[in-house]
């Protein structure tokens, strides 16, 4: 498996030619209080299997804070992997949707992306205070 993009954006789709349309990629939140609550983003992935790869598989994601501790429950997605007979890979494209993400302090914090229980990827999010205007 080889993951071509992981990123954490405003939003994404998957139009009907299978190409992956990405809107806002981002890494950093700022937040003008906390607790904050980010209203709505997604998680992006393009993903490539090998032969190799094929079977019942389960894409994993968790989003940490600093301590890996998760501050929402993990998704669990099941993925059939079946490479076409006429085919050496197979790419698939995940758009995970997430609403009212809450966020207790600043720091860092990450979506951990694990297939059968193997890390491939992290991707960091830097959650900071909006700068108050000097007065």
């Amino acid at each position: 498996m080889n993951i071509q993009v992981a990123v954490l954006c405003d939003a994404a789709t998957q139009d009907s030619s299978e190409k992956l349309n990405i809107l806002g990629a981002f890494d950093t939140i700022y937040a003008p209080q906390l607790p904050g609550v980010h209203p709505q983003c997604a998680v992006a992935l393009r993903v490539t299997f090998m032969s190799g790869d094929e079977g019942d598989r389960k894409l994993n994601l968790n989003f940490v804070n600093a301590d890996g501790r998760s501050i929402m429950p993990p998704i669990d997605i099941p993925v059939a992997v079946v490479l076409p007979e006429d085919a050496h890979l197979l790419t698939r494209n995940f758009v995970i949707n997430f609403q009212g993400l809450t966020f207790a302090e600043a720091g860092l914090y990450s979506v951990d992306v694990r297939l059968d229980d193997k890390s491939y990827a992290s991707i960091p999010l830097s959650v900071r205070m909006l700068p108050r205007p000097s007065v």
